[in-house]
């Protein structure tokens, strides 16, 4: 039994609790797994980590060695009070009991960097798998001065957001990914690696956040319109899918991919990113 396990088996036999099911609560329990994220994170002492859904503090403890600052976010009340007892003598870490989903990342960032002098801004993450999506999409569409996201995620999503676009595995939020940062996978985590175990492995992936988006478009609210019709109904053709979507006529869109001779019948999970700009900025 690695230290990580005895220390997670020790907090919850000492406070007497158990994984919230709700709350998709499992504890990361290897030692492997934890040196892992934060030696990719590249955790500096000029660095401030947000840390998303601590937990018991396994990942915090190993970041606060690390790290300038770590600004903490938890859910679940269960935790606050085992956090705080835990991470006392730390001056250099900070606990908010909220919804990520809720704060204004904006508002947090600047004061931290401000008031503590630190230089660039990472995120961490041990994600419950029920509310992936939206916390990455609010981290990427927010436009938050920061440089990484270091995230653990179910393995299929993780596979969903590194993926080519325009592969199988590609899904709308590949797209997002790809317009908004560089995303590649770290390590695999198999589902041993937790108590109690989920059912399904888990890897974590980072994404690295570009200076600019991948392309440029005249309004990136249509971009993302497109892609979002074009994956709605996957089996569909991307005419059918984007005039059922009601964003523009079936004869423009076909004047469109004959202007950049792309066959008629071609999915919306075939194009490229580059491809959705084009169009878009067409229409």
């Amino acid at each position: 039994m690695g230290k990580i396990e005895q220390e997670t088996r020790f907090i919850l036999k000492k406070y007497n609790i158990s994984a919230n099911k709700s709350l998709g609560q499992n504890f990361l329990i290897s030692d492997d797994v934890v040196d892992g994220i934060v030696e990719e994170s590249e955790v500096g002492n000029n660095d401030l980590i947000i840390e998303i859904g601590p937990g018991l503090g396994t990942l915090t403890a190993k970041l606060l060695e690390k790290a300038g600052r770590v600004v903490a976010v938890e859910l679940d009340n269960r935790m606050i009070s085992i956090l705080n007892e835990r991470f006392a003598l730390y001056n250099n870490f900070e606990l908010i009991h909220n919804d990520i989903l809720k704060i204004d990342l904006h508002e947090l960032i600047n004061k931290e960097k401000q008031e503590y002098n630190l230089s660039k801004v990472k995120i961490v993450a041990n994600l419950p798998y029920y509310i992936t999506t939206p916390i990455i999409m609010k981290l990427l569409e927010d436009r938050l001065d920061i440089e990484s996201i270091t995230v653990m995620v179910q393995k299929e999503v993780a596979k969903r957001l590194t993926a080519e676009c325009s592969s199988k595995l590609a899904g709308a939020i590949t797209y997002s990914v790809e317009y908004y940062s560089e995303a590649e996978e770290i390590v695999e985590v198999p589902k041993e690696s937790f108590i109690p175990s989920p059912e399904v492995d888990s890897e974590v992936i980072k994404l690295t956040l570009r200076k600019e988006p991948k392309v440029k478009v005249k309004s990136e609210e249509m971009l993302f319109k497109l892609i979002k019709a074009s994956f709605m109904q996957r089996r569909k053709t991307f005419i059918n899918g984007v005039t059922n979507g009601g964003l523009t006529s079936k004869e423009k869109i076909k004047e469109i991919l004959n202007k950049l001779e792309i066959e008629e019948n071609v999915r919306g999970e075939n194009l490229t990113l580059e491809q959705f700009a084009q169009i878009s900025d067409m229409i």
